[in-house]
């Protein structure tokens, strides 16, 4: 039995994606759809530290940080952004 996972993005995501290029930006939805919402557990890295909940799937130079949460069969993308800074927001 297959599994989809309900997308859900945080507000704050809307402005993170103004900040990428089209191109770019297609390539993370892409990533998206065709990996969170099928396994978000086996794509993603589990994070340390004070992102202990969240888990990372790198697309190119970026990352999307997210949080799955498996009673509700939703994926909460939490930010989007460029590598060097993503984890210090």
């Amino acid at each position: 039995m297959d599994l989809t996972y309900k997308i859900q993005y945080h507000p704050d995501v809307k402005s993170d994606l103004k900040k990428i290029s089209k191109i770019d930006q297609k390539k993370i939805r892409s990533a998206i759809e065709d990996k969170l919402m099928k396994d978000p557990v086996r794509f993603g890295k589990p994070l340390r530290y004070s992102l202990k909940s969240c888990r990372s799937l790198r697309v190119g130079d970026y990352r999307v940080i997210y949080r799955v949460s498996e009673s509700t069969i939703t994926v909460l993308v939490i930010k989007i952004g460029h590598r060097r800074d993503v984890y210090q927001d």
